[in-house]
């Protein structure tokens, strides 16, 4: 029997330490982080982006196609002097067919451009994501015929 006692005080005693270093619930609470640091860990920012044909976010292109269907338009070279959550402005060239005499066989020049985005707005795919939903495009040299000095374009979701 002084085994079985023995046996038991060790019980006892390990489980008392085991209370002892746990302690009750209410002993020492954690700190809970600030609400704006836990909203800098879950919602890291992100850039507002240009969505191009293939639905894929750009931040800051070095090209970009303006004609998605037939790529009879598109931006070149783009350096970018501004992108923030409102808006961007890149220079660049914009290269056009002239679709003479007709687009398969039609020449591609090029313009000197500059593009300015703005009007950000919720993504469709990605609702948490800001899109830029307007592109204006100003030829501040010759430009295509059949374009005005500046040109104004929706753009997709």
């Amino acid at each position: 029997m002084p085994g079985l006692a023995v046996t038991k005080a060790a019980a006892l005693c390990a489980a008392m330490a085991f209370v002892a270093a746990m302690g009750p619930a209410s002993a020492s609470p954690a700190a809970a982080p600030s609400s704006a640091a836990a909203q800098a860990v879950a919602q890291p920012v992100k850039d507002t982006v240009l969505v191009d044909c293939s639905s894929k976010p750009q931040v800051r292109p070095a090209d970009f196609i303006l004609a998605c269907g037939d790529g009879n338009s598109r931006l070149a070279s783009l350096r970018w002097t501004h992108w923030d959550a409102g808006s961007a402005k890149a220079r660049g060239v914009n290269w056009v067919n002239d679709c003479d005499p007709y687009c398969a066989a039609g020449t591609f020049h090029s313009y000197r451009v500059v593009v300015r985005l703005d009007q950000p707005q919720d993504w469709n795919k990605d609702p948490q994501q800001q899109r830029y939903g307007r592109m204006t495009l100003t030829f501040p040299g010759d430009r295509p015929e059949r374009l005005a000095r500046t040109v104004t374009y929706s753009l997709w979701n």
